[in-house]
């Protein structure tokens, strides 16, 4: 069906919303009625035979917090199931967007929106009505996003379709999940997919910056504003101007430098170390930390204005042990990859190699299975991976303690298989952290807790 046969439902209590919408398509469609009361919906339906209705998520009634969008697609579904629902919904509700697809939206627009991209969904809407076509599956491309987005599991899909979402907006977004589940790789996809792809992309470990260093890297100085300070230097906020920042280990910083942050996205300006001139910045701010949101809302750690300011959008990226299948992808994946690098046969995988890998609880996540893949591959010379071939990290794959004497085994352990690799490696850090199979912010964490 073509856009200007089509009749369109718009269902919203907020009045500009509605009329925003009522301006952009009564040029371009043959009907379109509008309406604030959800429930004149069902008198609507038995009257017009809408092609599209879009559906606002949440309403000034009795049910609350994003169901009431829920409740009336189910009612919509129920008296015309060939009618293509889009559901309007906010920042926070997104999670919820998603669960209506999974319950028959055909797809969900996030206010604020762009005009083009609103009439590119229903156009898509009104072309798949009464085919029983559904939106079509989610992809980000793999050379811009990296292996650690490779995933048909349930959760990997949601989260690429969050991805596809958000990215075009400049809402701040807040990246949680254990060390090595692909943080850093979900921040640059969003990126590649946002209107500022081709501007900065600039990552900061603030976890890593001691408080001496936090307002010099991050916000610059001038020539003279401490000792080693022989030229005027830009910040990272500078440098990323008009492009995206991205904050890593944010969950690791002092209440002194959250001040200075929250100070940055509230002027959205900074002022370099000795200097009394604040400078405008345009940036995307990406956030990510292996710190629990529950713990980022208790005060005595973490102001919760930054939490607010920081957490407009929640991606939480699952941990490789609860993707399923997606073991396997990734493993063969890695495998091609470590076999074209080493000029190798890509070989195949026994029965007790994927056994093994499936059962396996992976505490280093993705990054821990890719340094496996990479060592059975140099070390392998079989066409065929057994189980023994597939060696974990000595560190990770230490059991969880059960006990404070077990614990403390456990850390005389590490601390003794540090000391070797290290001794093994003439103390080259970087090759140390690589076989352990961990990174070097993480082999210098440890380093301090063992005063190695």
């Amino acid at each position: 069906m073509q856009l200007s046969k089509a009749s369109v439902l718009v269902v919203d209590d907020d009045t500009d919303v509605l009329t925003a919408v009522r301006m952009l398509l009564r040029p371009l469609v043959k009907e379109i009625i509008t309406e604030k009361n959800p429930e004149q919906i069902q008198s609507l339906l038995s009257t017009n035979a809408f092609d599209v209705v879009l559906l606002d998520m949440n309403y000034k009634s009795a049910l609350n917090t994003g169901n009431e969008g829920l409740y009336w697609l189910k009612k919509i579904k129920e008296h015309r199931p060939q009618t293509a629902v889009i559901m309007i919904t906010a920042y926070g509700d997104i999670d919820l967007a998603i669960r209506s697809l999974k319950e028959g939206a055909l797809d969900f627009v996030v206010k604020p929106w762009h005009n083009e991209k609103l009439l590119s969904i229903i156009t898509d809407a009104v072309a798949t009505k009464g085919t029983d076509k559904k939106a079509p599956p989610q992809t980000i491309d793999k050379t811009l996003a990296g292996p650690e987005l490779l995933g048909e599991s349930e959760v990997m899909q949601d989260i690429l379709l969050k991805i596809r979402k958000v990215a075009p907006t400049d809402a701040n977004i807040l990246i949680l999940g254990e060390n090595g589940t692909g943080k850093e790789l979900i921040a640059k996809a969003i990126q590649q997919h946002s209107t500022r792809k081709n501007k900065p992309f600039v990552k900061v470990d603030v976890g890593a910056l001691t408080e001496s260093l936090f307002e010099s890297e991050l916000f610059g100085h001038k020539k003279g504003a401490f000792t080693d300070a022989r030229e005027d230097r830009a910040g990272r906020f500078e440098a990323a101007d008009g492009g995206t920042i991205f904050l890593d280990e944010i969950g690791n910083i002092s209440l002194h430098q959250q001040a200075k942050l929250l100070s940055v996205l509230q002027n959205r300006q900074v002022i370099r170390l000795g200097s009394n001139e604040p400078t405008n910045i345009d940036v995307r701010l990406l956030w990510a930390t292996n710190v629990p949101l529950s713990e980022l809302a208790n005060e005595s750690r973490f102001r919760k204005d930054l939490v607010y300011r920081i957490n407009t959008v929640e991606i939480m990226v699952p941990p490789l042990r609860k993707r399923g299948n997606d073991i396997i992808l990734l493993a063969k994946h890695f495998m091609d990859v470590y076999a074209t690098k080493y000029m190798r046969s890509v070989p195949d995988l026994s029965k007790s190699a994927i056994d093994k890998l499936m059962h396996y609880h992976y505490p280093g996540n993705v990054r821990e299975l890719q340094y496996a893949i990479e060592r059975a591959i140099i070390m392998g010379d079989s066409p065929v991976l057994e189980a023994q071939d597939i060696l974990f990290s000595p560190i990770e794959s230490a059991p969880a303690p059960e006990s404070a004497v077990l614990q403390s085994n456990l850390g005389e352990l590490e601390k003794a298989t540090i000391n070797r690799v290290l001794e093994k490696h003439h103390g080259n850090l970087t090759k140390a952290a690589k076989e352990l199979g961990i990174t070097r912010t993480a082999l210098y964490r440890r380093l301090g807790k063992y005063d190695i």
